[in-house]
């Protein structure tokens, strides 16, 4: 069987072949493909927000509700201000941009989206990834990019190429961009009538927000409804269940912070000097490591719930959560 210039054959399946450039990757996404990328956060699943049927894979190939959003990742605020209105606060809290930020604005009429990238809403979530390899593809594509994390809906997030490529089964096309640097997701903020109004707790801690803009950053209720992705009550699971703020027992894996008490099975420690940015940087990835030791339980110390303590637990929480 003669194979395209973008399949391979693994394990008898074909599957596509990895770009090894921008260019290639580029190519992929304008053609209508999926195309995984690095982000400083995690790996995107990317696709041309504008076209419907591309769109619509992401969702079919994470196996992701239709009613949760996607974020919408933008190469420049000129890319930005042609999808959203941005009032002047909006505009404030953009100055933060390129970084770890999506900012839930009203959406433009007629600017071109999927309305399946926004789940029907009358908003849109923005932001401008802190990555030069992502940034030269959203801009080598010429169009915004909608990209949730590159996993099945609800596992852990992929903070590798290898990551996605296990996380699919080889099915999905890589850009690798190398480890990702913050580990995981955006912070989500809604700018609302004056407020801000964080939906999810995220890289970019709420303390750094609020002292770059002087002015409170509200947290937006446990129960309220979908706005924004990962707001989800289960959601970033491996397959084993956690156990949060507690210490190990026999046959449990040990999910480490700081000066934790010593444990015989497997292990790992986020951070043994305690700084919570190395934590949020190895967060997935040790769940991941943890996971594949097949065990039933994952035992996970106590993280302080400050700065980016706060996206650690939110992700630690919902991972926690009962499953449907």
């Amino acid at each position: 069987m003669a194979l395209s210039n973008h399949a391979t054959m693994m394990n008898g399946l074909l599957t596509p072949k990895d770009p090894q450039t921008v260019a290639d990757a580029a190519a992929l996404i304008r053609a209508g493909k999926l195309c995984a990328f690095a982000t400083e956060t995690v790996y995107g699943l990317g696709a041309d927000a504008t076209n419907v049927d591309a769109v619509l894979s992401i969702y079919e190939t994470k196996g992701r509700p239709r009613f949760n959003p996607l974020i919408i990742h933008c190469a420049d605020l000129g890319m930005a201000e042609e999808l959203a209105v941005f009032s002047p606060l909006a505009r404030r809290l953009a100055l933060l941009w390129p970084g770890p930020l999506t900012i839930v604005l009203p959406a433009r009429a007629y600017n071109g989206l999927a309305d399946v990238a926004t789940a029907g809403l009358d908003t849109v979530a923005i932001r401008i990834p802190d990555h030069p390899l992502a940034l030269e593809l959203i801009a080598a594509v010429g169009r915004p990019l909608a990209a949730p994390s590159a996993n099945p809906s609800g596992k852990l997030s992929p903070t590798s190429a290898e990551q996605v490529r296990r996380g699919f089964g080889g099915r999905v096309p890589v850009l690798d961009g190398g480890p990702c640097r913050s580990g995981v997701e955006s912070t989500i903020i809604r700018v609302d009538n004056g407020r801000l109004v964080q939906l999810r707790a995220g890289a970019m801690a709420r303390e750094d927000i609020q002292n770059a803009l002087g002015m409170p950053v509200e947290v937006a209720a446990h129960d309220a409804a979908v706005a924004a992705p990962g707001m989800l009550a289960s959601h970033y699971a491996p397959n084993a269940l956690l156990r949060l703020n507690t210490t190990p027992q026999p046959g449990d894996a040990f999910l480490a912070y700081g000066n934790a008490p010593k444990f015989d099975g497997p292990t790992r420690n986020l951070s043994p000097r305690g700084d919570l940015r190395e934590a949020a940087r190895n967060l997935f990835a040790m769940l991941q490591e943890l996971d594949g030791a097949g065990v039933g339980m994952i035992a996970v110390s106590h993280i302080p719930d400050v700065g980016l303590g706060e996206a650690i637990n939110d992700r630690l929480q919902r991972a926690a959560a009962p499953r449907t």
